[in-house]
């Protein structure tokens, strides 16, 4: 039951958080927090899993009942982790602790509202990678959605609510599409049960025999084909992303770092469990369009930030390219393909939120994320630019960084890829990605950080309070012990991804 613990305490920290008086809503939060933390640090170093989650593994922290029965159908309380889940529940609870604290300085109204609403998310989160039933799972998928968008439209920029009704509507109607190919799925496959271990099951061992007049093999294209949509702008991808950049321009900036940080890999995390392990015929049929969207991922997103001059939507747009690299390497359908994938969720969860808390930072001092306002910050913000610098090394892959050993994985992983033989050139074109990543990085940095100071306000520009530091080491440390050790992780997802690609006959 230390799954149920786990959301237990967030979702009741987050009731007594939203009453609790504004002048001590942060340092309540952030001491609630703590525990998940804990919990989940402790989850971590207990892991006892084997195997994937939806294909026979043995999963650990298991728990399972039954809750509602729909004529002949059930739907159960059904969760537990296995290498791919855990270190995605990890990686939630350590950046919401490291978000409540990002927040002191710049939320200064609301506060119980605000620091409610983020472990309100928290326990949602969590719930998303811990479900195995798909009801249950799409409760907490909805759960996250509400606080998200109450946290952009009431704390957000000026044009906040245009970038809450924007995400809201994407997200929702994809969800919807979502939600209807996945139930269409279940009626016309043999099983009485919600559970995705048992459609997994199902779908593997002859799949759907057809619904409402629709053949099998009509009704698994159509359902894998929705079930991308739906989770591809979650992700998101081209042609989907355009929610994306003005919800992290409009958002505080900790909503930004959990945005990016974790429920952008929602989107990715229910591609590899959904379609990736349930589909592998058609992930093969479907091979050249989803890496062709992979690839028109990194280079657009990339070449977007590159015409940004605003720091935030840079490191938004670099999110859509680095969501592409995960695409590609779940598309290779390789060990090192989809290994790679995953830990890339991981990294570029702590590398995105890295970046953002540091243009936070920068922004709290000199009001202004314009990099054409900027210039010679270095001087007058060393630690925070020095943070910023290493994060933006992150991005481009530097090695003994966690993003160097994620695209390490996921290139090889995509050379080696024989499910088409246009893999190889789809992986030529998306490492092109990374000189334009280096390219605008290096840019934006040398605009803002470097040169004579020169920008004209009336705020005192000086060191960041510890507060506002501290989280960022906290992460730079942890992407550089990723990046030194990715075993860390890295066994644990190889053990949960390999079953996939061996059912699916290591196409």
């Amino acid at each position: 039951m230390m799954i149920e613990a786990l959301i237990a305490v967030a979702l009741v920290g987050a009731l007594v958080t939203f009453v609790a008086p504004n002048r001590i809503a942060g340092k309540l939060a952030f001491a609630i927090s703590l525990v998940p933390a804990a919990i989940g640090l402790w989850l971590f170093a207990a892991f006892d899993g084997s195997g994937n989650a939806l294909l026979d593994g043995d999963l650990a922290f298991e728990s399972r009942f039954e809750w509602i029965q729909l004529g002949e159908y059930t739907i159960s309380w059904f969760v537990g982790l296995d290498g791919i889940s855990a270190p995605l529940v990890v990686l939630t609870t350590i950046l919401v602790t490291l978000a409540i604290v990002s927040s002191w300085t710049p939320i200064d109204e609301r506060e119980s509202q605000f620091y409610g609403l983020l472990l309100f998310i928290e326990a949602n989160l969590i719930g998303v990678f811990a479900a195995l039933d798909f009801f249950l799972w799409f409760i907490f998928w909805e759960g996250v959605l509400i606080p998200m968008y109450l946290l952009i439209g009431v704390w957000g920029g000026p044009r906040r609510k245009y970038a809450a009704i924007k995400f809201f509507v994407y997200t929702n109607v994809a969800s919807l599409v979502m939600f209807g190919a996945f139930v269409a799925l279940v009626f016309g496959l043999d099983v009485s049960s919600f559970a995705l271990p048992e459609v997994a099951s199902a779908m593997l061992d002859g799949g759907p025999e057809g619904f409402a007049g629709v053949s099998g093999a009509t009704l698994a294209s159509i359902v894998f084909v929705a079930l991308f949509a739906g989770f591809a702008v979650k992700v998101p991808v081209v042609p989907f992303h355009t929610w994306l950049p003005d919800a992290h321009v409009e958002a505080p900036t900790p909503a930004s770092v959990l945005l990016a940080g974790v429920l952008l890999k929602m989107g990715t995390y229910a591609l590899l469990r959904f379609n990736f392990t349930m589909f592998p015929d058609q992930v093969e049929a479907y091979a050249v369009p989803i890496a062709a969207i992979a690839v028109v991922s990194v280079i657009y997103g990339a070449m977007l930030a590159l015409a940004q001059t605003d720091l935030k939507r840079i490191v938004a747009y670099s999110s859509v390219s680095s969501m592409g690299y995960v695409i590609l390497g779940l598309i290779a359908y390789t060990h090192f393909g989809v290994g790679g994938a995953t830990f890339q969720m991981v990294s570029h969860g702590l590398i995105s939120g890295l970046m953002f808390m540091a243009v936070g930072v920068i922004y709290n001092a000199t009001h202004t994320r314009m990099v054409t306002d900027m210039s010679g910050l270095a001087d007058r913000m060393p630690i925070a630019v020095g943070v910023l610098i290493a994060g933006a090394f992150g991005y481009m892959g530097l090695p003994l960084m966690s993003g160097f050993a994620a695209e390490f994985y996921i290139f090889f992983g995509a050379f080696q890829s024989e499910i088409h033989d246009l893999m190889p050139l789809f992986t030529a074109l998306a490492m092109f990605g990374i000189v334009i990543v280096a390219g605008y990085l290096l840019f934006a940095l040398q605009r803002a950080v470097f040169g004579p100071y020169r920008l004209e306000t009336d705020y005192e520009i000086g060191s960041a309070p510890l507060h506002d530091i501290a989280p960022m080491f906290v992460l730079l440390a942890l992407i550089i012990a990723l990046g030194v050790a990715p075993d860390l992780i890295l066994e644990m997802i190889t053990d949960a991804v390999n079953p996939i690609v061996e059912r699916g006959g290591d196409l």
